[in-house]
């Protein structure tokens, strides 16, 4: 019997009663999210913990301009003179002005701040105190926000929504208080500039400094205007439109929109474009039909994984965060360029991209069944590749080396970890490699051949011959993803040398695909890798670390990323679930990472350990607490983690749909005990 796809989805809505500072909702497409309190705008920012943000993925932005620092006015520190290899911007030294700008410069900016504001009978502005019976449901299947309160008894319905292919955003309002007057709409723009230096204190919009940004009225007509942001040498345009009343300018940066009180009834909505492409700005009916058949075919055409039937007691929360993890990767992680790991929501660290954290968000997108959403960001590795080049041979490497920390422009930003990390060296190729899959075609091929076979070219020169244990081995210097290590003191880190060999093999496969020869060097170094490091029966960190179980377990697990994430070729299975079953007794889960949950998942089910798969996927800890709106909390500062989500997606399609080699039987990653009614539509296994 088919999956009844839509009482599956609908069941999981989200329903507001009261303000919850840390689970505003959001209507998005991947492209453009908008952010809303339990009114259905941004009126009350104050009560919320998350700011109330309005974003898309091309608006960025560079204080006192653009190229004022480059990473040529930096030092770098780890340079091998002798061999000419390496160099990194590790520590600001005496370069402090122009290593935090690099930091900070670009980032991504927030569009604006739309609220309504609430008159009492008498004229008096109201606070959030005067909103009562409060209902407020996000229909997951058409991705409408509906929001139902009274004003001093007054009722008010707001529908919120997104257009699914332009930056825009629409409300309809019915409300007696329209016709009263008493009820106007607030759109208010931020500075551009960060509120401090470190990122967990940056998050908010600064509502200062209010010369160092340019509002200006472009065009005026009686229910429409464009509205120009300026700031150095960025800007975008605001469209807006509305159904009654008029637009009045009340400060610099401040408008009002006052109805005209002849209905009960108002339609608003507003369109964001760079200043060289004003697009046209949809209505807001249209919009509300788009986005109903946009999330009809989301929902029935993508994968689908029902546990309602499930005697386990856990088994309906996991299906909610299952349901709500597809919505916010798709709202949040299916853009134009890798996201952020709060991705539409609010910035964190400056608003930049995380490229090792792209499988995280991303990855599960073809296993569902939505390869497309994925390909939506592989094009940017081919538009960056020539900046991905300059760095690998600014280091003495071949090939093309993938930063970590960036803006959209690709150019890495100086950290004390980030240069150093080298996981997401192999992720274009593995995600690449999901394409192909999900289309295999000479198309598919052609399309991502010079971004797999580059990031390959750089991994194989990467490696280093060590002639006296006749081996390749990985670092020094290098941090691992496990980032508590220090960088000259590790070598060989077990997960990143599983992955190598898996990245390096997978680029040689699709080299025969292309009729090419396999490159000799790819091959050598894939076949001559160190081994695994381990110790007493268990894995370790990396090579020199014997006190990974003891000092070092902490942050991510991810020993147990070569088999779970990665087929594991070169892991022995025994060692592996001793490992997994230390990590499981002896690891500080709570210094741990919202998507160390589903990968230490994948590794039990890889294992067959049904159980320990899902008391891993739902334990309960603070770092996998799934808020409300469905997003993966981390900690103050980081009120939501993608990378929580999206591992989930990946983690329950492989214990649902298997994994290629996998054992023969249903539902492989859960429990064989009966305690599990897993039904599944749409999904596809992974190597």
């Amino acid at each position: 019997m088919k999956i009844n796809r839509k009482a599956l989805v609908t069941r999981h809505n989200p329903v507001i009663r009261e303000i919850i500072s840390l689970s505003p909702l959001s209507v998005g497409n991947g492209e453009f999210a908008f952010t809303a309190d339990v009114t259905g705008l941004q009126t009350f920012p104050d009560q919320y913990t998350i700011p109330l943000g309005t974003q898309t993925q091309w608006a960025w932005h560079s204080s006192g301009g653009r190229n004022v620092w480059s990473l040529d006015d930096v030092r770098l520190q780890y340079r091998d003179e002798e061999r000419q290899l390496g160099g990194y911007p590790i520590r600001a030294e005496d370069k402090e002005e122009a290593y935090h700008w690099l930091r900070q410069n670009p980032h991504r900016l927030q569009l604006g701040q739309f609220g309504f504001t609430f008159k009492s009978a008498s004229g008096e502005l109201l606070t959030y105190d005067a909103i009562t019976h409060i209902e407020q449901s996000l229909e997951l299947w058409s991705g409408i926000l509906i929001s139902r309160f009274c004003v001093e008894d007054q009722p008010v319905v707001v529908h919120t929504f997104c257009h699914p292919e332009q930056d825009s955003f629409g409300v309809t309002v019915e409300s007696p208080l329209l016709t009263e007057g008493r009820m106007n709409i607030q759109i208010r723009f931020p500075a551009p500039g960060m509120t401090s230096r470190s990122w967990d204190r940056s998050i908010d919009m600064n509502w200062g400094e209010t010369d160092s940004h340019v509002t200006k009225w472009l065009k005026q007509l009686p229910s429409s205007a464009l509205i120009e942001r300026t700031m150095d040498d960025d800007g975008y345009t605001v469209a807006l439109s509305w159904s009654q009343g008029d637009l009045e300018q009340t400060g610099v940066h401040e408008f009002i929109l006052h109805g005209s009180g002849l209905s009960e009834r108002l339609e608003f909505t507003a369109q964001f474009s760079p200043l060289s492409k004003v697009r046209t700005l949809a209505t807001a009916q249209e919009m509300i039909h788009a986005s109903r058949d946009h999330w009809e075919r989301f929902w029935l055409e993508g994968g689908a994984i029902e546990l309602a039937e499930s005697t386990d007691s856990r088994a309906l929360e996991l299906e909610r965060r299952i349901v709500l993890s597809q919505f916010n990767t798709a709202i949040h992680s299916a853009g134009s360029v890798p996201p952020q790991e709060t991705g539409l929501l609010y910035n964190s660290w400056f608003g930049k991209l995380h490229l090792e954290m792209h499988w995280w968000h991303a990855f599960h997108f073809p296993l569902w069944g939505r390869a497309q959403m994925l390909e939506r960001s592989m094009g940017w590795y081919k538009e960056i590749l020539p900046v991905a080049r300059d760095l690998a041979q600014s280091q003495g490497y071949q090939g093309a080396r993938w930063p970590k920390m960036v803006a959209a422009e690709g150019a890495q930003s100086p950290s004390v970890i980030a240069p150093l990390l080298i996981w997401q060296q192999p992720h274009p190729i593995v995600m690449a490699e999901l394409c192909y899959l999900a289309e295999p075609t000479s198309e598919t091929l052609a399309r991502y051949e010079d971004v797999v076979l580059e990031s390959a070219e750089f991994m194989a020169s990467f490696a280093e011959w060590d002639e006296g244990r006749n081996r390749y081995v990985l670092g020094p210097p290098v941090i691992p993803a496990q980032e508590n290590h220090k960088a000259e003191n590790t070598w060989n880190p077990t997960y990143e040398l599983e992955y190598w060999r898996h990245g390096l093999e997978v680029a040689m496969n699709w080299l025969r695909r292309l009729g090419k020869p396999v490159n000799p060097k790819w091959l050598e170094v894939s076949e001559r890798l160190s081994e695994l490091p381990h110790a007493e029966g268990v894995y370790l960190a990396h090579e020199n670390c014997p006190n990974t179980y003891t000092e070092a377990n902490i942050d991510h697990p991810s020993m147990l990323g070569a088999l779970g994430m990665l087929p594991g070729k070169m892991v022995d299975p025994s060692i592996m679930r001793n490992t997994l079953q230390r990590v499981m007794d002896s690891w500080c889960w709570e210094r741990t990472w919202g998507w160390d949950y589903p990968m230490a998942a994948m590794t039990a089910a890889r294992l067959g350990e049904g159980e320990w798969a899902v008391d891993l996927l739902l334990k309960e800890v603070t770092k996998n607490t799934y808020l409300p709106n469905g997003h993966n909390y981390q900690r103050p500062g980081l009120y939501a983690y993608l990378p929580g989500n999206g591992g989930l997606l990946t983690a329950v399609a492989m214990m649902a749909c298997g994994w290629q080699g996998g054992p023969d039987r249903h539902a492989p990653g859960f429990p064989s005990d009966g305690s599990w009614t897993v039904r599944w539509e749409g999904l596809h296994p992974w190597m």
